[in-house]
């Protein structure tokens, strides 16, 4: 039997950077990136973009939104589905989706629902409009000939068109065929994928044995437990018995974690299709780059995982009180090489063209040297070219880091 092979923490840094297509090798298609991420979350917060738009911009620089417009409503290679969180996933993976809407539709209503009276009055008129009339937001939605009791009628007001057409999206029944701006444009789902969508229905040990893959590949190296929070979260039934079979087919390999002599706790893997990248980044062959990154970026969508490789403690603080906060209301952390060195926290003013950096924020063992500055400027420069901005106004900016505005 092969000795098990013993990585460090910076060899699954460079591994998960490499895979995430966050390092400084050959520019991939916007399409190949989504592929490797598996899902690009989405989120409405417009404070600096919209994350799915910084994600890509964090990996491909300046890209065309045309381009990600045609992937997903004219080629319609991506759609809208429940990945970690609400999310674009690959139209290709559709029958690892497809499990979830069967769970969906088989399983009880969602908690929220049971509160409705009756919500299948309703779901069949939004359906029976939509095979119609087509394609409609939910606003358009004419309920006010329905026979519904006024409780009924009180709860299906506003805000719960909406919720139902999440169900029946969570169901599979519906999709997000268009968008204007955040509103979200609803139709048939059978009417709106492509033909060549796969429909095989795979059980749940078939799921699982993809999804684990998936999310092995894109972290470098996991453990279980970090493949639960990624691409699919906490949707792995059967994953012991899905990574057993996956060890004894060679396809997963065991690895040890060692960082100053001591192992890191966990059982973790690595694929193997990776092991010519992990001689690669173990030999030295690595490009670093250096890039901010959204709060929901799946590099750090694991705040755990963050901390144990990174040493890096990320909390999102939009939803603290402003006087609570530490860093800010959207802060972008910096990746430098395969560290996170430290965070800003910016705001694009679209009336006026200005990108806001309230503050930048180092941490303790940072870099300081003119090299590193210049990096982080030119990717702050980058960020406001990209957001459109015609200029940056700088707040505080720490004194090891203070010719920052000069690179910017």
């Amino acid at each position: 039997m092969a000795s098990m092979q013993i990585l460090t923490r910076q060899d699954v840094r460079r591994l998960a950077i490499s895979r995430q297509h966050l390092d400084g090798g050959k520019r991939p298609s916007l399409l190949d990136v989504i592929r490797d991420l598996g899902c690009v979350q989405l989120d409405p917060i417009s404070a600096v973009e919209r994350t799915q738009y910084l994600v890509l911009w964090s990996r491909l620089g300046q890209f065309d939104l045309d381009e990600f417009d045609r992937l997903m409503w004219q080629d319609k290679h991506l759609f809208e589905y429940w990945a970690h969180a609400a999310s674009i996933v690959l139209t290709e993976e559709y029958p690892v989706h497809n499990w979830y809407m069967r769970q969906i539709a088989a399983g009880p209503d969602p908690r929220w629902m049971s509160q409705v009276p009756d919500t299948k009055p309703l779901q069949n008129q939004i359906i029976s409009e939509l095979q119609k009339n087509g394609a409609t937001f939910s606003r358009n939605i004419d309920t006010k000939h329905l026979d519904v009791t006024m409780e009924a009628s009180r709860w299906w007001s506003g805000r719960y068109v909406s919720r139902v057409l999440d169900y029946l999206w969570s169901r599979g029944v519906v999709s997000v065929v268009g968008r204007d701006g955040k509103q979200r444009l609803w139709g048939m789902a059978e009417k709106w994928l492509p033909e060549w969508t796969p429909r095989d229905e795979w059980d749940d040990l078939q799921v699982t044995r993809f999804a684990v893959q998936k999310a092995v590949r894109a972290l470098g190296a996991a453990t279980p437990q970090q493949v639960k929070w990624h691409y699919t979260r906490w949707r792995y039934p059967e994953l012991e018995t899905a990574v057993s079979q996956l060890v004894a087919e060679g396809k997963l390999h065991p690895v040890q974690i060692v960082e100053n002599g001591e192992t890191i706790a966990g059982e973790w893997y690595l694929h193997d299709d990776d092991l010519p990248l992990l001689a690669a980044v173990q030999a030295g062959d690595w490009q670093p780059k250096t890039t901010l990154l959204s709060p929901f970026d799946n590099l750090i969508c694991d705040r755990d995982r963050t901390e144990l490789l990174f040493d890096f403690f990320f909390r999102i603080e939009i939803y603290v009180p402003k006087a609570k906060r530490q860093y800010g209301y959207y802060v972008l952390p910096i990746l430098h090489g395969d560290r996170l060195i430290g965070r800003i926290d910016p705001k694009m003013d679209r009336k006026t063209g200005t990108l806001h950096v309230y503050n930048v924020y180092v941490e303790d063992d940072a870099p300081d040297d003119e090299a590193c500055v210049g990096e982080i400027g030119r990717s702050i420069t980058d960020l406001a070219q990209f957001l459109g901005a015609n200029q940056i106004e700088w707040g505080n900016v720490p004194e090891c880091w203070s010719a920052l505005p000069k690179q910017a």
